[in-house]
C-alpha cells in the first residue's frame, strides 16, 4: 500500500533541456516574424498611397465610428491583440492619429470579448453550468462597456488618454531606442527585401503582413500557452484567487505572457461553469487579465514612431484607469458582477438570450449604430475630436 501511494504521488516527468531550448527559440523567431508583418504592414500603408490614407482618415475621423470599427474588427478577428498590433502600425505609418486610434483602442478592448462569451455557449445543454458561464464571459464584457462609457467622454470632449499617454511617451521613449535601434538593424533590412520582391506592390505587401500578424499572434499563443500554463493549470483555482489583488496579478501576469486575454478568461469560463470558482473571485482575475494583454501593442510599438508608442501606452492607461474605477472599493466592483448575474440568470430561462447578445452587441447594434453615425456626420458640421483637443 505504502508503495502504491508513493508511485501515485510521483510528479510528472520533467520536461527536458532540449525541448524547452528549441522552444525559446522558436518563440525568438516567430517574435522576429511578428515585428517583420508590423514593418511590412508600415510600409505597405505607405505605398497604398495618399488616396488610402485619407478614406482611413475620413472614416476614423468619428470618433463612434471608430469606436465600432475597432469593436466589430476584433469580434471579427477574435484578438484584441491583432487589432491593437494593427492600430500600432497604421498610427506607425501616418494613416491613423493618435485621437482618431484611441476609440478604436477602446472598441477593440470590447470586441475582444467575444471569445470568451462564445466559449460559454459550450455549456448550452447544461442550464446551471450556462448561467454560470455566461455570467462570468459576459462580466469581461460588461467592465470593458462600463469602462468605456466612462472615459469615451473624457477623451471625446478633453483628450484624456491621447494627453496622459503623450506625457508618458515624452519620459519614457528615449528608454526604448535601445530595442528600436536592435530592431531597425534587424527588421528593416529583411523588410525592405521583402518589399522590393514584390515591385513595391502596397497591396500584395498588406495582405502578405496581415498573414504573417495572424500566424505569429495565433502561434505565439498557442506555444507560450503550453509553456506557462501547461503544469500549472490543476493548480490555478488553488493558488491564484486566493486574494482580489493576488487573483488581479496572476490574470495580468498570465495573460501578458501567453499574449492573449481571450485565452486566459476562456479557461476561467470552464472554471466557473465546473462550479470550481465563483464569479465575484473571477473578477479581479479579468481585470488583470485586461491589463496583461496590452503587452502586444507595447512590444508592435517599440521600433515605431513616439505616435505608435503612444497609442500603445493609450491602450495600457485605459485598462490600468478601469481597474482603479472598479477594483478598489467592493461596492463598485459588485456592478459588473450584479449585471451580469443577472443577463445569466435570463439566460438560464430562455438560453436563446444569449445568441441573441451576442448578435446584437458585436455585430447588428455596432452595424446600426456607424450607419447612424455615419449618416448624421454626412449632414452635420460638428468638428473631430482632432480640432477640440490641442
Amino acid at each position: 500500500m505504502k508503495q502504491s501511494s508513493i508511485e501515485e504521488s510521483k510528479p510528472s516527468p520533467k520536461i527536458s533541456t532540449s525541448f524547452i531550448i528549441i522552444q525559446v527559440v522558436a518563440l525568438l523567431l516567430v517574435t522576429f516574424i511578428f515585428m517583420l508583418s508590423l514593418e511590412l504592414m508600415a510600409s505597405a500603408f505607405n505605398l497604398l498611397g495618399r488616396n488610402i490614407i485619407e478614406e482611413i482618415i475620413k472614416a476614423t475621423s468619428n470618433p463612434f465610428i471608430s469606436l465600432f470599427i475597432g469593436l466589430l474588427s476584433t469580434a471579427i478577428v477574435q484578438s484584441s491583440s491583432t487589432t491593437t498590433s494593427m492600430i500600432v502600425a497604421i498610427v506607425a505609418s501616418g494613416a491613423l492619429t493618435l485621437e482618431s486610434a484611441v476609440p478604436m483602442i477602446m472598441g477593440a478592448n470590447i470586441g475582444t470579448t467575444i471569445t470568451s462569451t462564445i466559449v460559454s455557449l459550450g455549456h448550452i445543454i447544461d442550464k446551471k453550468a450556462f448561467r454560470k458561464a455566461f455570467a462570468v464571459a459576459i462580466l469581461h464584457d460588461f467592465f470593458n462597456i462600463l469602462v468605456t462609457l466612462i472615459l469615451f467622454p473624457l477623451e471625446y470632449y478633453f483628450g484624456l488618454l491621447s494627453s496622459l499617454s503623450r506625457v508618458v511617451t515624452s519620459q519614457v521613449f528615449g528608454i526604448a531606442s535601445g530595442p528600436s535601434t536592435l530592431v531597425k538593424l534587424t527588421v528593416k533590412p529583411l523588410a525592405d527585401i521583402v518589399t522590393s520582391l514584390t515591385n513595391q506592390n502596397g497591396l500584395i505587401l498588406l495582405i502578405l503582413s496581415v498573414f504573417l500578424l495572424f500566424f505569429t499572434i495565433r502561434y505565439l499563443t498557442n506555444l507560450l500557452k503550453k509553456l506557462v500554463i501547461g503544469e500549472s493549470q490543476k493548480r490555478m483555482d488553488k493558488y491564484v484567487f486566493g486574494s482580489p489583488t493576488g487573483s488581479l496579478l496572476w490574470g495580468a501576469g498570465l495573460t501578458a505572457a501567453i499574449h492573449s486575454s481571450s485565452t486566459t478568461t476562456s479557461f476561467i469560463v470552464q472554471l466557473v461553469a465546473a462550479d470550481k470558482l465563483s464569479i465575484k473571485k473571477a473578477f479581479p482575475f479579468i481585470m488583470g487579465a485586461n491589463v496583461g494583454t496590452t503587452i502586444t501593442a507595447l512590444i508592435a510599438s517599440i521600433s515605431k514612431s513616439e505616435a505608435a508608442l503612444s497609442i500603445a501606452l493609450a491602450h495600457v492607461l485605459f485598462n490600468v484607469i478601469g481597474v482603479f474605477i472598479f477594483f478598489p472599493i467592493p461596492v463598485i466592483r459588485q456592478i459588473p458582477v450584479y449585471l451580469a448575474r443577472y443577463l445569466g440568470s435570463l439566460t438560464m430561462k430562455n438560453r436563446l438570450v444569449g445568441l441573441i447578445y451576442i448578435i446584437l452587441t458585436f455585430f447588428l447594434i455596432p452595424f446600426i449604430l456607424i450607419y447612424l453615425s455615419n449618416d448624421n456626420s454626412a449632414n452635420s458640421s460638428q468638428k473631430p475630436p482632432i480640432e477640440k483637443v490641442k
